[in-house]
């Protein structure tokens, strides 16, 4: 029977990065307060973290907060925009209506 052995109690766990704890606030930041920058924030260090969680040989851990601050700072990204595409298009409607019915400024 392969059993593994059980963990060693002197292997220290691994460090939580500080980029993915970062990714995981500006992402909560950017559905509550940070709109814009709250997403970038999330985006930028979500990525940044996942690579140094990658390259640092099992030392730092975090990939999961990493992971959930890159998808609410894309979703809040994605959904901004088509927020900003529909009231271009609502106000684009409106102007148009107006100038069909002739109450455009002269």
């Amino acid at each position: 029977m392969n059993a593994l052995p059980p963990p060693s109690p002197l292997a220290p766990a691994p460090q939580t990065s500080a980029l993915a704890i970062a990714s995981l606030a500006f992402g909560i930041a950017c559905w509550l307060a940070l709109p814009v920058l709250g997403s970038l924030g999330a985006i930028i260090c979500g990525h940044m973290a996942r690579r140094e969680i990658r390259e640092s040989g099992g030392r730092l851990g975090g990939d999961g907060m990493a992971t959930a601050g890159l998808a609410l700072g894309y979703v809040h990204l994605v959904v901004a925009i088509l927020v900003v595409v529909f009231v271009m298009l609502l106000f684009g409607g409106f102007a148009a209506a107006l100038l069909a019915i002739g109450l455009h400024a002269h």
